[in-house]
């Protein structure tokens, strides 16, 4: 079962990443919601690299599990998955007004906890 959470954990930041990118950078573009600007540029970039570090670290994540799945119970690998998670909280609340990107990153918690609540339940 902790496998499975895993899986859907960083299968979800993936997509959420994704997403996140084609809806607040690609859309508005092609649409042309904003003014050009140096605020828009700020926008593009920081909505780019918010997207860009989801996908990044979720593709990282999927290729651990698929290849060192006990090293999810080594205490640096968690250390690093709860600090990522808490940076995108911080950077969520701070910079972006939408609800969506805090939603996403709520479920990527929650699945988060659950496959370390299951590896916990499966180690002797």
């Amino acid at each position: 079962m902790h496998k499975i959470f895993a899986y859907s954990a960083f299968g979800w930041l993936v997509f959420s990443g994704v997403m996140h990118f084609i809806v607040d950078v690609v859309s508005q573009h092609l649409r042309g919601k904003r003014v050009p600007s140096p605020e828009t540029t700020l926008y593009y970039g920081l909505h780019t690299a918010y997207a860009l570090g989801q996908v990044l670290f979720g593709l990282l994540g999927l290729l651990i599990i698929r290849q060192a799945l006990p090293l999810f119970a080594q205490w640096p690998m968690r250390a690093l998955r709860i600090t990522a998670f808490c940076a995108w909280i911080i950077f969520c609340f701070t910079f972006i007004e939408y609800w969506e990107p805090k939603m996403n990153i709520g479920i990527f918690g929650a699945l988060l906890i659950l496959a370390l609540i299951s590896f916990q339940e499966r180690a002797p």
